[in-house]
């Protein structure tokens, strides 16, 4: 009889903390460049997450937050991370960077070498498993559409995504592969071979097609379980 009583004791004190818990929407942050600074606009790619929750029935579950700031590199990203992610609590981070890492060492030859971009990610990451954050990684998508190998940083974005890949295993981290599926996307769906205009505006930033392709594959990441 004790025993039963000292169970409905705990019992007690739990369940209302339970039911808090589910009762607090999943915080969830998008932290990246300007493709993610961009996410939270009309057509952004997080406006349609949030749409498609609305839809479902499901968006008092989740509380959707962007943290893009146009330029940023890995680096700019671990500069911020205290101020705009750790400080707002979340429960679930994208980490979507990688882009401009790879752009920049030719537009303005301020890139970020692979063994830098490696050492800066898992330093993120640290910090965020360290306050039990669920991360979750992606690869970078695109500097131009063409789907034969011919975009000028195809080589150093399959790097990079390798790289982000390897970062998933080696820290036992979910992998949103966008790299992978705007690939695969852009063989069935240019058969011109454009550069742009597809899924991308200027060979970079998204149309509101690719803000829908991009939430949607995001959406599959965010509630897998």
């Amino acid at each position: 009889m004790r025993v039963i009583f000292k169970f409905l004791q705990v019992a007690i004190f739990i369940l209302p903390l339970i039911a808090m818990r589910q009762d607090k929407p999943l915080r969830v942050i998008f932290f990246g460049d300007s493709i993610t600074q961009a996410g939270v606009g009309p057509t952004g790619y997080i406006t349609k997450m949030s749409e498609m929750l609305k839809t479902k029935g499901q968006d008092s579950q989740y509380e959707l937050m962007g943290a893009g700031i146009g330029g940023n590199k890995v680096y700019d990203l671990y500069l911020r991370l205290e101020d705009d992610v750790l400080s707002k609590k979340p429960d679930v981070v994208f980490i979507y960077v990688g882009i401009n890492d790879v752009w920049h060492k030719t537009s303005s030859g301020t890139g970020t070498d692979p063994d830098k971009y490696v050492k800066f990610y898992e330093a993120l990451i640290k910090k965020m498993k360290a306050q039990n954050i669920r991360v979750i990684v992606c690869t970078p998508t695109v500097i131009g559409e063409r789907n034969d190998a011919s975009n000028p940083q195809d080589g150093d974005l399959n790097q990079y995504s390798k790289l982000i890949r390897e970062i998933a295993t080696r820290n036992s981290l979910q992998l949103c592969d966008l790299r992978k599926s705007f690939q695969d996307y852009l063989v069935q769906n240019n058969p011109e071979n454009k550069e742009k205009g597809i899924l991308t505006s200027d060979r970079v930033h998204l149309t509101e097609e690719g803000n829908k392709f991009l939430a949607e594959r995001m959406m599959e990441a965010l509630v897998q379980k």
